[in-house]
């Protein structure tokens, strides 16, 4: 990818790159205010890793991640960078089993099919929270991602919350893991490709991505002991109303008893100050300009493709986030 910095001031084209689970959503929003602007956004869905070192290596305008910046990568990116949230989304335990359309999964069962421990549809531990369904005697045939994902950090965030098995073999969550068990994939329509095309398997996608593929994802208990469905409601139900200034907050495994337990932000990524690597003030305020109109306006593309919209006190959290971006230290809203 070329450098979006080398482009002459008032050229109105942007670039970013990174997060595969909002890309829908963003393909929506970049093209409807295309229309309404002429700004032109070239967006690829490269992976929240990826978008990370694009974002440090400064080759886009802003990176894009389901997975908040660390306090180490924080200060591995040279300067301030702003977090901007854009909707809230869920991730599915999706699954292909012929004839089992309505499959319940806990926090022991997820994390040993997970870990690799539970090997067959029939285990007594499915079967035991799945009383009248006929699982079959077939292996498991897991997909996980193979790219530095945010959807793996948010899945892995989950589970080595509630599983000491999982916790215990991969360690720490993260948009990279070496998992014990499984095939990778590409992005989540790689993932989601796998599970589709292969009976007998599991994976982790989010919503859009199931529903979009016509593979049916499974009910998770929650902390409240309910199983509960990825929804639109459940995925909304989930965000606190405690959000930090900088909205790097965790979703997963949330107290809300209607809420679905593996739910994340999605945030864009941009630097503070934006006079750097020969920037034009123009090209600065055009990308603010558009993040401002995705967490108003822009807001209404999130529910006809499956994205929570952004609870107001998440909304007031990335104005102030936005107001606080400089060219030359001074503020571009």
């Amino acid at each position: 990818m070329g450098s979006a910095f080398n482009k002459a001031p008032g050229s109105e084209e942007l670039t970013g790159a990174g997060a595969t689970f909002p890309y829908p959503l963003y393909s929506k929003m970049f093209s409807q205010y295309n229309g309404k602007t002429g700004v032109k956004v070239n967006y690829q869905s490269i992976g929240s890793g990826g978008g990370i070192k694009q974002l440090f290596s400064k080759t886009v305008d802003f990176g894009a991640s389901d997975a908040y910046l660390s306090d180490k990568e924080l200060s591995e990116a040279g300067s301030a960078v702003v977090h901007i949230p854009t909707c809230l989304g869920a991730v599915c335990v999706a699954y292909n089993i012929p004839g089992v359309s309505n499959l319940n999964l806990d926090p022991a069962t997820l994390g040993g099919i997970f870990s690799g421990s539970i090997t067959k549809w029939n285990d007594p531990k499915i079967q035991s929270i799945n009383k009248g369904a006929k699982l079959p005697a077939k292996d498991i045939m897991v997909a996980h991602r193979s790219d530095g994902s945010g959807t793996t950090f948010i899945f892995t965030n989950y589970l080595c919350l509630v599983s000491s098995e999982f916790k215990g073999k991969v360690g720490s969550p993260g948009k990279t893991v070496n998992w014990p068990v499984g095939i990778g994939g590409k992005g989540n329509e790689g993932v989601a490709g796998q599970i589709k095309t292969m009976e007998g398997s599991i994976g982790y996608v989010e919503l859009v991505y199931a529903k979009n593929n016509n593979i049916t994802a499974a009910n998770i208990k929650n902390s409240s002991g309910k199983f509960i469905s990825a929804s639109l409601e459940s995925t909304s139900a989930s965000a606190k109303d405690n959000i930090p200034a900088d909205t790097r907050v965790d979703l997963v495994n949330s107290s809300s008893a209607n809420a679905y337990p593996i739910t994340s932000f999605t945030w864009l990524l941009l630097y503070k100050e934006q006079n750097y690597g020969g920037r034009s003030k123009a090209q600065a305020k055009a990308m603010v300009d558009l993040m401002w109109w995705m967490i108003h306006d822009g807001q209404s593309n999130n529910e006809p493709l499956f994205y929570g919209k952004l609870p107001a006190k998440a909304i007031k959290a990335a104005e102030a986030n936005l107001k606080s971006i400089t060219y030359d230290g001074k503020p571009l809203l």
